[in-house]
């Protein structure tokens, strides 16, 4: 904005004119000196004026070039450190030695994103103007220049697949170097805190959400506090029944990985070594305490460690009485009395199943709710339905899980803490991309174990989830065997119905973004493909390499939602 205070000016000097128009008095020389007043005057007012313009193209400058500096660290200055930093910054960029009476004030402002406003004024004395009177000894010249950033703030859920096959081909590598240099991207993308937020959600099978909340009312412990599912089955056949009553201390492990799809260990933890026999001493005396699943009788259990012990209580039952009572062929049984009063008991052991504090867990949930159909109403591992007690199917279904991937963090502006964490990625596990997607939503919404930061309503905000994976699906809570794909894991994330978790995340605006990162030659995943938010959103890469620059490219394009103008 340009100001200058020479209308005035023109406006006394057409006066002047006329008045002297209008003289009548005084001889021919008078009147010819007199004539030339205004001509002087006239030819001083172009000089001034031209003055004039040089000195506002200076100011306005100065303003320019103050207000973009002023801008990088408004939001932290309170307004007294504001206006110095103005004056420093103008004056040691406007040097003019021809003005006087030098002003600059600034205002910063969060309304409509955030703003800086710098003004400026000066008077300039004139010269030849000057002798017109006491009204054209100056004039003053102002100008006005404002900053405006960040009227759009960011948001972005990373979602990076962190399975057993990202050991290979320098993938994890890559990955972490790719997410670090995007993390530095978005960190100089914000002007102040809070203008960009960034989650990191690592999956394999399962997310691990922080062993911290084990006291937090959106988990569901049924699987993990209850005894291996399989054992009903087991315990189907009479003769496992009877073996069963009849093992306790220092009798062999009732379980075997053919029989059972898991062994014996010496006590309740994790990583208790392995037993043949169950103790017969110590704390854990008579324990019977099953291993990790291997997967022989139930391939979504692979890997999943049960989080208990039975123990072994010894009892006594009636197997017969009266004068022709007997055990028959019945185990570990004897008779006293005779007569009507003869008694044959059997001594066995009764077995309580007897779970780990909570405290233990390592912090992985997998899928929320049930295993629906293809093409029915989607289920809660596919929205972002808020947790509640009163719905169990929408609680976090805790695991004890070997594959548990290293813990996700929700919203943060926290750079150098977020890359430690993307430095301590590790591999390993089987794939379920659904799971990792709807908890990169989660972590945008601020559903179950994620906190959603408040949104300021003089911000818009663009919420964006990065997908990366390097295959195809193999498991999921429900599905799939961890070696091959399976198309019921995929139809979760993704159907044509538009009830998959892609579609409900579109639905909700927020932009996907998926990479298929493919070393191994596998087809083309029409999956990410589908899911990605458009085509030119969707990034099938060759080489761990290009991992590099795939989200280089992302971030350059997520920077450019916050162009300052």
């Amino acid at each position: 904005m340009r100001h200058f205070d020479l209308t005035s000016l023109r406006t006394s000097f057409a006066r002047g004119l006329a008045s002297f128009a209008r003289a009548r008095e005084g001889n021919v020389a008078l009147t010819f000196g007199l004539a030339a007043v205004p001509l002087i005057i006239g030819v001083g007012a172009a000089i001034d004026y031209s003055r004039a313009n040089s000195v506002q193209s200076s100011l306005q400058a100065a303003l320019d070039s103050t207000a973009l500096m002023l801008s990088r660290d408004a939001a932290t200055l309170s307004n007294s450190a504001l206006q110095s930093k103005a004056d420093a910054y103008f004056k040691a960029m406007f040097t003019r030695g021809d003005v006087n009476n030098v002003n600059v004030s600034a205002t910063y402002s969060v309304s409509g994103g955030s703003n800086v406003v710098v003004n400026a004024s000066v008077e300039m004395p004139t010269t030849i103007m000057s002798i017109a009177g006491p009204g054209f000894a100056s004039t003053k010249i102002a100008g006005s220049s404002t900053a405006k950033w960040g009227s759009s703030r960011l948001r972005v859920a990373l979602v990076l697949d962190t399975t057993g096959s990202m050991a290979s081909d320098g993938k994890i590598s890559a990955l972490k170097t790719a997410t670090n240099n995007l993390l530095t991207q978005l960190q100089s993308a914000a002007s102040t805190n809070g203008d960009v937020y960034v989650s990191i959600v690592p999956f394999s099978r399962s997310v691990n959400v922080g062993p911290g909340n084990y006291n937090a009312n959106w988990i569901d412990w049924s699987e993990w506090e209850g005894p291996p599912a399989y054992m009903s089955t087991w315990l189907a056949n009479n003769s496992n029944v009877s073996t069963w009553e009849q093992t306790g201390p220092g009798d062999s492990c009732p379980f075997s990985n053919s029989s059972t799809g898991f062994t014996c260990t010496r006590g309740p933890s994790n990583d208790a070594s392995s037993t043949s026999t169950i103790p017969s001493s110590g704390s854990y005396s008579g324990y019977i305490c099953p291993s990790m699943d291997n997967g022989n009788k139930d391939t979504t259990k692979s890997g999943l460690y049960y989080n208990g012990c039975y123990n072994s209580v010894p009892a006594t039952r009636t197997i017969s009485s009266g004068s022709n009572a007997s055990c028959g062929s019945t185990s570990n049984c004897s008779c006293s009395g005779s007569g009507s009063k003869k008694t044959c008991t059997q001594s066995y052991f009764a077995h309580t199943w007897i779970s780990n504090a909570r405290s233990t867990w390592t912090g992985c949930v997998t899928d929320r709710g049930s295993a629906t159909a293809p093409g029915t109403s989607p289920g809660n591992d596919q929205t972002a339905t808020a947790p509640t007690t009163s719905n169990a199917t929408t609680l976090f279904l805790a695991r004890q899980d070997t594959y548990c991937p290293a813990q996700a963090s929700g919203l943060s502006y926290g750079w150098s803490s977020m890359k430690s964490a993307v430095n301590d990625l590790y591999p390993n596990g089987a794939t379920n991309q659904p799971i990792g997607l709807v908890m990169g939503w989660h972590s945008l919404a601020g559903i179950g174990p994620f906190t959603m930061p408040p949104k300021d309503s003089n911000y818009t905000y663009n919420e964006v989830i990065i997908l990366l994976s390097d295959g195809l699906n193999t498991q999921n809570r429900w599905y799939g065997n961890g070696s091959a794909t399976s198309t019921a894991v995929d139809y979760r994330m993704y159907d044509s119905a538009g009830k998959g978790t892609c579609a409900n995340i579109k639905a909700a605006n927020i932009t996907i973004y998926t990479i298929q990162v493919n070393t191994g030659g596998d087809p083309t995943s029409t999956l990410l493909r589908n899911c990605a938010s458009s085509s030119d959103k969707f990034f099938l890469l060759t080489s761990a390499s290009q991992i590099v620059t795939a989200f280089q490219q992302i971030g350059t394009n997520l920077t450019q939602l916050r162009v300052a103008k």
